[in-house]
């Protein structure tokens, strides 16, 4: 499915030293050809990742999308293709996008999503981005919506985010509205980013829950705790009171 692909400029001559200088400002598009083997171990770690948070209710059906960073320069994403229920995601439902999320190599094509998923790596310094739409994360993101995001204190749990080392740390999850034009969103996320850059993720309003990590394990560690924390608040008497009483 995935074959060896190269990015070729034309090699500069001993009387080109101008196309010479072109090349060597250009590196990063010299002979570019992915690691095959690393490529497939991380699309084999999202498929299992995608298969173990279907089973826990997180991205029911066709919902969610997960991604990873295989190149730097030129920047290269390892992404779910569109339309792929978790329940039997495989690694051959994923492609290897651009910069500009255009396909590179695999069959189908991604979500439209895939330009939020460049926003996150661009803005952060994340390696992989998990997106969910589980039952919590939507019922926090729409009854939390008028106060822009949720509050986490007080939990052990908090240590599982990366760089947190105590309960009593005040954990920021902003809520964006979400919308159907993923350029804008995306911008919106990119403000999130420099207004907040200790987030460990976000929600889209009605949608679901957007973190990442700088390996597969910590991402997928963060959307644990995370959605534990979301569960936690709904399951709380004290959101059942607020949320009767319009204090939520």
């Amino acid at each position: 499915m995935y074959s060896t692909s190269k990015q070729i400029v034309p090699t500069a001559t001993k009387d080109d030293e101008d196309n010479t200088d072109d090349l060597n400002n250009h590196k990063d598009l010299l002979y570019y050809e992915p690691d095959k083997d690393h490529f497939s171990k991380i699309i084999a770690d999202l498929a299992e990742i995608g298969k173990n948070f279907y089973s826990r209710g997180w991205v029911l059906g066709t919902s969610g999308n997960f991604s990873a960073i295989i190149s730097q320069q030129p920047l290269r994403l390892a992404i779910t293709s569109t339309g792929v229920d978790k329940a039997s995601i495989m690694p051959d439902n994923f492609l290897e996008i651009d910069d500009a999320a255009n396909v590179v190599q695999g069959h189908g094509y991604p979500s439209k999503e895939a330009l939020m998923h460049l926003a996150i790596v661009r803005c952060t310094n994340a390696s992989v981005v998990l997106h969910t739409h589980s039952v919590p994360s939507t019922v926090l993101s729409n009854v939390y919506a008028s106060k822009c995001g949720v509050t986490f204190e007080g939990y052990e749990m908090l240590k599982g985010l990366e760089g947190i080392q105590t309960h009593q740390q005040c954990e920021w999850l902003p809520i964006l509205e979400n919308s159907q034009d993923m350029i804008e969103l995306s911008q919106t996320a990119a403000t999130i980013f420099r207004e907040h850059n200790y987030i460990h993720g976000f929600l889209l309003r009605g949608h679901g829950l957007y973190t990442w990590g700088s390996s597969i394990q910590q991402a997928k560690r963060h959307v644990e705790i995370l959605e534990f924390l979301m569960e936690v608040l709904i399951r709380s008497p004290q959101y059942a009171y607020n949320t009767i009483h319009g204090t939520a």
